[in-house]
């Protein structure tokens, strides 16, 4: 037998037979406008690739891709149709990465490891996302906030975590939102076991909403309500602050079931009651204005906008029993510092004490202990004049029964 006629039979050794299903080494034969000619290696079977089945880039150029004589795997779809034995078969790449992609896709949701994908395009409620094969990635689990705008995202690469897939119906659902609420948390468990309530700390403005401002503080954001932005009425946290603003914040509360943290920006500064009483003292006799009466004392003003309790019983070494009956409204008084609260933002004058015959002859007279500061809680309010206008109206509607 001839040298020729050795090689043909080995030849014919080596060829395998091709089913549908199989992946195959194939050879370019011939590269045309919409398909790849292809033949099956050691197999003496030929074929196409179109294009759909070779690159998912609709505006790709084959011929730009590959050229006669690449050799590389592929999936095998289908017959092209006729009944002789190895006919022509229609061949896939893309098919076969799907699959293999996958298979790896598949193990990394089993054991839950993240993945990185390309956003390729936005369609209606979401993004499509390569990641090896197609995926889509929902748009209320893109972030942990509202997205509206898709469009920022198309050529992004982006981590994310595979929340369904079903290789048979090549379903595969992708998530970012549980990559950032994941990294939320383990931020948020970082930041609040370094940090205590009272703490003052710098922070930067991350956002701005109706009811507030968020603060990154290490890298977590804390919220800033609209009544603790300033001592002073605040309309729209955009009014007084601005996105990427430094700022001093304090610490109010820290919620580790729900991964809050509370801050204020008014509390890092002195209040107006703190600033108005700065220089009061306990003991301290000046001259003020009486501003109102009730049945239960006198209010008396001690600096703009700040007025101090003189107590009835502070009023006169005499019993009084209304403090209308000796005491007029714009009338000036000398009075006493008896205490100042700044925690509570409470001020307790006498007008007796003031009087130093008066005091003298009330030094050497028992008196029956009486505590001021159960009094000024019950008719003090949180406001920064100390008391409550509701209590104040009250009396002085009792007054004309």
């Amino acid at each position: 037998m001839s040298e020729n006629s050795n090689q043909f039979l080995d030849a014919l050794k080596e060829m395998q037979g091709v089913e549908v299903g199989d992946i195959v080494d194939v050879e370019v034969l011939d590269v045309e406008d919409g398909q790849i000619d292809v033949g099956v290696i050691n197999a003496g079977v030929e074929g196409v690739i179109t294009h759909r089945e070779f690159t998912s880039d609709r505006n790709a150029n084959l011929r730009e891709l590959v050229k006669p004589g690449d050799t590389f795997k592929a999936l095998v779809l289908r017959r092209a149709g006729g009944d002789k034995e190895n006919g022509e078969f229609f061949f896939s790449v893309t098919r076969l990465k799907e699959r293999e992609a996958f298979d790896k896709l598949q193990k990394d949701f089993e054991e839950g490891n993240p993945i990185e994908g390309t956003v390729t395009s936005s369609v209606r409620g979401g993004l499509l996302v390569d990641v090896g094969t197609r995926g889509f990635l929902p748009a209320s689990l893109i972030s942990n906030r509202y997205v509206s705008d898709l469009k920022p995202y198309i050529g992004k690469t982006m981590k994310l975590k595979i929340t369904e897939i079903d290789p048979n119906k090549n379903r595969l659902i992708l998530s970012h939102k549980d990559l950032v609420e994941e990294e939320r948390e383990e931020a948020f468990d970082n930041v609040a076991s370094q940090l205590v309530v009272g703490d003052v700390v710098e922070g930067k403005v991350s956002r701005l909403t109706n009811f507030g401002a968020f603060i990154d503080v290490g890298g977590v954001d804390g919220l800033v309500h609209i009544s603790e932005i300033s001592y002073k009425h605040v309309d729209k946290p955009s009014d007084v602050l601005k996105v990427g603003q430094d700022v001093k914040v304090k610490v109010i509360g820290i919620d580790n079931d729900r991964h809050r943290i509370s801050l204020s920006i008014k509390q890092t500064e002195p209040s107006p009651f703190e600033q108005a009483t700065s220089g009061l003292n306990e003991g301290d006799i000046f001259e003020g204005e009486v501003k109102s009466l009730t049945n239960f004392g006198a209010f008396v003003e001690v600096t703009d906008g700040i007025q101090g309790l003189v107590h009835v019983s502070e009023i006169s070494t005499k019993h009084v029993d209304k403090p209308s009956d000796v005491l007029k409204v714009g009338q000036t008084v000398k009075v006493k510092v008896l205490n100042v609260d700044p925690s509570e933002r409470r001020i307790s004058l006498s007008i007796k004490a003031a009087d130093s015959n008066a005091s003298s002859e009330e030094s050497s007279r028992p008196r029956r202990p009486r505590n001021d500061n159960s009094v000024n809680k019950k008719y003090m309010s949180n406001d920064d004049n100390g008391f409550a206008l509701g209590d104040i109206i009250g009396d002085q509607l009792k007054d004309r029964k």
